[in-house]
């Protein structure tokens, strides 16, 4: 028994930010952002595109593709931000109800940007112990870039932020595009290293001014760097060689890597531990980091650019604040199970 992606959708605002708009609003010379950053452009929502509105885009395109009617989605994930159109609420209910998906349950679920693996690992489990559970919606919107302030020093690494929605049709026993094993990592020391300080329980009830600090801080940036580049690099490859492991494939089994956004230096320095080819993966200049979307996003242009075929061993991989790291395999096209 295996479980399949049958079909993907990505939704993109048509709302951009430019290098040079960047680069205005940060002090950043807009080649350092545009080389250093990788940064040429990002999507950006625009009023009425909220969080829920973009992954229900992003799932009716992916039914679409699949083939499905929703009344035929038997669970909904939701696996987008945490930073909804409501607080303390259910997308993926919204979600579910807009589809008509009726006889579906869904919960939501969050780790960060590492959500789009954690979500095919868990519905895949469920999907294996629940014979009830035959078609299985996994749905993500994010436009966590509302709560990043440019002119902060500190959280200008995140400058890359942007909006989008993804999706992802899971079948058991498709007979293509098997999801097979993945991998996992944390560190909670980092967990209030970079935070949101307001509109939490936290700091609740808000007082004046702390809708002004409804964004991204830093407190400590220097003993963050430190963690950061102690830790970062080394769990990227450690989930990576772990779900390629566990998948039975050797170490030199990948043939694409669906890794998210991040400045072009790191992208290039995980091709080259590796030993992949630039071909072999997508940089996002053009899109930016899109939270959770970015892995769905990299399959749809590996795909349409041909570096994705029938038997390519696709390795989906990304980290979140909090700080978690994560990765899952497919193995695209026919399968033999």
């Amino acid at each position: 028994m295996h479980v399949g992606i049958i079909g993907y959708g990505n939704w993109l605002p048509s709302g951009r930010t430019t290098a040079a708009e960047l680069a205005a609003a940060t002090g950043v010379p807009e080649d350092i952002v545009a080389l250093k950053f990788g940064i040429r452009q990002k999507p950006v929502a625009g009023p009425g595109e909220t969080t829920a509105f973009m992954g229900l885009a992003a799932a009716r395109k992916a039914l679409a593709a699949a083939g499905v009617e929703g009344g035929k989605v038997d669970l909904v994930i939701w696996c987008g931000a945490q930073h909804k159109d409501y607080p303390c609420w259910l997308a993926g209910l919204y979600v579910a109800d807009q589809i008509g998906a009726a006889k579906a349950w869904s919960f939501d679920m969050e780790a960060m940007c590492g959500s789009m693996m954690a979500a095919l690992d868990v519905a895949k489990s469920l999907m294996l112990t629940h014979p009830e559970l035959n078609t299985v919606l996994l749905v993500s919107g994010y436009r966590n870039n509302d709560l990043i302030d440019l002119t902060v020093p500190a959280t200008r690494f995140m400058m890359d932020i942007g909006s989008a929605g993804s999706a992802l049709v899971l079948r058991k026993n498709a007979g293509r595009n098997a999801v097979l094993a993945s991998a996992f990592r944390g560190d909670g020391s980092l967990s209030e290293m970079c935070i949101v300080p307001t509109l939490g329980s936290r700091a609740w009830p808000p007082a004046p001014g702390d809708l002004q600090k409804a964004h991204f801080i830093v407190p400590d940036d220097e003993a963050f760097k430190k963690k950061l580049g102690e830790t970062t690099m080394p769990n990227f490859y450690a989930v990576i060689r772990e779900a390629v492991s566990r998948s039975g494939l050797p170490a030199d089994g990948i043939d694409y890597l669906a890794i998210l956004h991040f400045k072009r230096s790191a992208h290039e320095a995980v091709l080259a531990e590796l030993g992949l080819r630039p071909d072999q993966s997508t940089y996002l200049e053009d899109y930016g980091h899109v939270g959770q979307n970015d892995q769905v996003l990299s399959l749809e242009l590996g795909l349409r650019d041909g570096k994705i075929r029938d038997g390519s061993r696709i390795v989906f991989v990304g980290a979140g604040l909090g700080f978690v790291w994560a990765s899952t395999v497919i193995q695209w096209g026919p399968c033999s199970e």
